[in-house]
């Protein structure tokens, strides 16, 4: 479903014409905060070949680390949705939480008691200065869908993710599903 109003929670689906943008060309990014000073959010289907414990040593676990975005790369940020385990986290939406008690998370985690399901690791973050998403929602860089999978979409398969949404929107997109993520190199 697709929105009209920005509002944190809700997924920004890459427009198949952001070519040549590593970060961005068919990215699904979980919008985690808006307000008039700016936006940040997650990019949610860009694994990378690190896990929590390659970046972390401490932490006895083989999660997935997700390119986040382009702003802050040496840092670690999480979601999750089990704000009851991890306390001083911040509601994004839908069940959906934002960081957290980091010493508490690796002792969770290393006791078996947070799953991969519960939570995903990014480095870095996407950032956007005051109404620079309003300018780019304009000039048709992206297109808002409500989060359907509520607080699920963090155990959701990045696999095939954008083209997943692409397909969902219909139309002319349809056609932008199966195409290569490059045109140049057909």
């Amino acid at each position: 479903m697709i929105s009209e109003k920005l509002n944190k929670g809700l997924l920004l689906i890459a427009e198949p014409s952001i070519l040549g943008d590593i970060s961005f060309n068919r990215s699904v990014i979980l919008l985690a905060d808006h307000n008039v000073d700016g936006s940040v959010g997650f990019i949610l289907n860009k694994p990378l070949k690190y896990t929590v414990s390659d970046l972390v040593p401490d932490i006895e676990a083989n999660f997935k680390i997700y390119n986040g975005g382009p702003v802050e790369q040496d840092n670690l940020y999480f979601i999750h949705n089990i704000p009851e385990l991890i306390p001083e986290s911040i509601e994004i939406s839908n069940g959906i939480y934002w960081g957290g008690d980091f010493d508490l998370t690796k002792k969770l985690i290393n006791e078996g008691k947070v799953k991969k399901e519960n939570i995903r690791f990014f480095l870095g973050y996407t950032g956007w200065a005051a109404q620079q998403l309003e300018d780019e929602m304009q000039s048709n860089s992206w297109i808002l869908a409500e989060n359907v999978y509520k607080n699920k979409i963090i155990g959701k398969s990045t696999n095939d993710f954008w083209k997943e949404k692409i397909l969902e929107l219909g139309g002319d997109y349809m056609l932008w599903s199966n195409a290569p993520e490059n045109p140049m190199l057909n």
